[in-house]
């Protein structure tokens, strides 16, 4: 037995271990669609983990999910870089579709 044989069932009794059915090939980790479906909390605690797993149907990938990243203000500020500020006319198309909104409510009991 070689120390690559060796390592790759040590992950993949690690797999069973966690009742979650994950092939290993090379460093790629796969799960069937049927067992991504049957096993959801399980897969969303692997990528919680930070695994990016491949998802299979019929032996084919059809997707792969992985941790989002977190988004934060300078993110935000990358993303608004370079796009003009709104100009007066927009403050004032704000202010007149919420005049057009009304904050009272007929109460439907009144004429019972």
């Amino acid at each position: 037995m070689t120390a690559g044989n060796s390592a790759y069932r040590s992950r993949v009794r690690w797999a069973i271990s966690i009742n979650l059915i994950i092939r290993y090939a090379g460093l790629m980790r796969t799960m069937t669609a049927t067992e991504a479906s049957r096993r959801f909390s399980d897969l969303l605690d692997a990528i919680e983990r930070g695994e990016t797993i491949t998802i299979t149907r019929g032996n084919r990938p059809v997707a792969e999910i992985g941790p989002a990243r977190r988004r934060t203000g300078a993110d935000l500020r990358a993303a608004l870089d370079g796009i003009e500020p709104p100009d007066d006319r927009f403050a004032e198309d704000i202010n007149s579709a919420l005049d057009l909104l009304t904050t009272e409510e007929r109460d439907p009991w009144a004429d019972v």
